[in-house]
């Protein structure tokens, strides 16, 4: 029973969920009044896209943040035979990608509107705290989008 119950808090614990559909993210977005955080990572070989998640995108401060005022797109490029997507996943990352990271930087993260207009940039792994990464998309999270 312990075990259920553990497992049943971690899985609704998490207040916020990456999505891998764009377009399902901006019509979530329009709906909801939110931005969009789209972070493009290579999840099994890039030391600064891990460092990110594991430090900024999936800390509780982060994810309290994004949970009322963002939706999360992650565009993934594994490398690994054992992390491969679907077919379906790699042509849409693949899309995203061609849109907004066609020179192939990683990581990458960009905050976007719900039409998809960049608002802002990190290039690379942005440093500093969770509170630091927050701090620089309140202003636009605040502007009533």
């Amino acid at each position: 029973m312990k075990l259920l119950t553990l497992i049943l808090f971690f899985f609704f614990a998490s207040p916020v969920t990456w999505l891998g559909d764009f377009h399902k993210a901006q019509t979530e977005a329009s709906a909801s009044h939110k931005l969009i955080i789209i972070n493009f990572s290579g999840s099994d070989w890039c030391g600064p896209c891990i460092r990110l998640r594991k430090e900024i995108l999936e800390s509780e401060k982060f994810n309290d943040f994004a949970a009322d005022r963002l939706v999360l797109v992650r565009a993934d490029f594994p490398r690994q035979k054992k992390n491969q997507l679907s077919n379906e996943q790699v042509k849409m990352n693949e899309a995203l990608a061609d849109k907004y990271n066609p020179d192939g930087k990683f990581p990458f993260t960009l905050l976007v509107d719900e039409h998809g207009k960049i608002l802002k940039e990190w290039d690379g792994y942005p440093g500093g705290s969770p509170d630091q990464f927050i701090d620089q998309i309140k202003p636009f999270a605040n502007a009533g989008h």
